[in-house]
């Protein structure tokens, strides 16, 4: 549920959505969210300043919290 949140966010902020993929590894405690986008997309993930990466980590979060669970958004360049 949280890997199709990532990717339906990531995919509304692109122009190429085709390329955006997530991968989700789990841990232990933490799972991690791998976010791959196109070369000229990442400036649209990350945002000014990085505010829309900060959002978007912070919903995960929020979301992580409720369910119980943590939650890490790693962008891959």
């Amino acid at each position: 549920m949280m890997k199709e949140l990532v990717e339906m966010m990531s995919k509304a902020l692109v122009d190429r959505p085709e390329d955006v993929t997530v991968n989700e590894v789990e841990g232990e405690k933490t799972t991690i969210f791998e976010l791959k986008v196109a070369a000229g997309d990442l400036g649209k993930v990350i945002g000014k300043q990085g505010k829309t990466a900060r959002a978007m980590r912070t919903l995960i979060n929020a979301a992580g919290t409720k369910m119980g669970k943590r939650y890490v958004l790693e962008i891959i360049e």
